[in-house]
């Protein structure tokens, strides 16, 4: 695989789970790596200790992209750091789990700013200096829920297939000024996320699993990595699903 060496990637929410996991593999491979965070700063001090450690350089940039004023700080950040984002990976976001009938319309909120309206924040932000380097890569985390749906799970359900939605048309818009849109969806990963299900929903869930695991952040990674090559300059408006072969 080809990679753009050097280039400037901006991770949101890049502390934990598969957004450190794809910080870690973006530094590997050569990229300088700002790696988002809200509220767990020692996190994402290790996510950049981690980078380092094998070469790659990275600086942790706290900022809520869920926050139109946080986001140009943020971008203002990076830029004086680093220089102008140049790959985008949309990752932050957060569950609020509940029967419909049951949920706040906090938890709707919250979810929908998070998940969704982030990337419109932080998409339309990296995009000025995108335009005009004529090259650009915007890969935004949906979920196998935004393809199914989930049970529980309507507000984050509906974040995710925003994105898938969000990923077409901005792909459609941008395409001719060379920066490709595309979109990751998860299936069940080994995250803390999925640590909290309890064995009595990974035992019903791991049948309908192909492959008969959940898959590791690094798996997910790999797949960014990809689509944030030159390799992959000839794919977008694309979402690439990495399940396992789980049955819907």
């Amino acid at each position: 695989m080809s990679v753009a060496g050097g280039r400037v990637a901006l991770v949101t929410g890049g502390s934990r789970g598969i957004g450190r996991a794809i910080a870690h593999r973006l530094g590997a491979t050569g990229h300088r790596v700002a790696v988002n965070f809200v509220s767990r700063g020692d996190a994402a001090d290790e996510a950049v200790a981690a980078i380092t450690a094998v070469g790659g350089t990275a600086q942790a940039f706290a900022g809520d992209v869920g926050d139109a004023d946080s986001v140009a700080s943020l971008f203002a950040a990076v830029e004086a750091a680093f220089g102008p984002v140049e790959v985008l990976v949309n990752n932050a976001g957060i569950t609020a789990d509940d029967l419909l009938l049951r949920m706040k319309p906090e938890a709707w909120d919250a979810v929908i700013q998070t998940n969704l309206s982030s990337a419109y924040l932080t998409t339309r932000a990296a995009l000025r200096a995108m335009v005009k380097a004529r090259w650009g890569r915007i890969i935004s985390i949906t979920s196998v829920a935004g393809i199914a749906g989930n049970p529980g799970q309507a507000n984050y359900s509906a974040a995710k297939a925003g994105l898938i939605g969000f990923t077409k048309s901005v792909a459609k818009e941008v395409g001719s000024r060379g920066i490709t849109v595309n979109a990751v969806a998860p299936g069940f990963i080994e995250t803390e996320m999925t640590e909290a299900l309890g064995e009595g929903v990974r035992d019903r869930v791991l049948p309908s699993i192909s492959v008969g695991r959940f898959g590791s952040p690094a798996e997910i990674a790999s797949a960014v990595g990809y689509l944030a090559s030159d390799d992959a300059s000839y794919i977008t408006g694309q979402v690439l699903v990495v399940d396992g072969g789980l049955a819907f």
